[in-house]
């Protein structure tokens, strides 16, 4: 068995019309005999997460998975300190810094 981290992209919503959708990107660690049968797990990982519930305010909040982003071997798997786990690369920074809430300054 290989460990995998699988990158899953969720969307909260409120059905109310003034609330904008939240996006929840999480990393789930997996193992699975294979990168097909990871994306398999993660997917259906991803499915299990999916829910619908009334918060305090009465408000209809729902839950999905929007999309499976990226499976992969972690990068090392002896799980100790230091560890890095994954990584991914990008070319743009101002496009990451802008949907990054923690670069953006954005309160979540």
């Amino acid at each position: 068995m290989t460990t995998y981290i699988a990158v899953l992209l969720c969307e909260t919503s409120a059905d109310t019309k003034d609330q904008a959708p939240l996006y929840q990107e999480s990393f789930v660690l997996l193992t699975a005999d294979d990168e097909a049968r990871a994306r398999e797990k993660a997917e259906a990982h991803g499915k299990s997460l999916e829910t619908s519930y009334e918060n305090d305010a009465g408000e209809l909040i729902t839950w999905r998975l929007r999309h499976v982003v990226d499976v992969n071997e972690v990068l090392d798997e002896r799980l100790t300190d230091g560890s890095e786990l994954y990584a991914r690369h990008f070319r743009n920074y101002a496009a990451y810094r802008s949907f990054e809430p923690l670069l953006s300054g954005e309160q979540t």
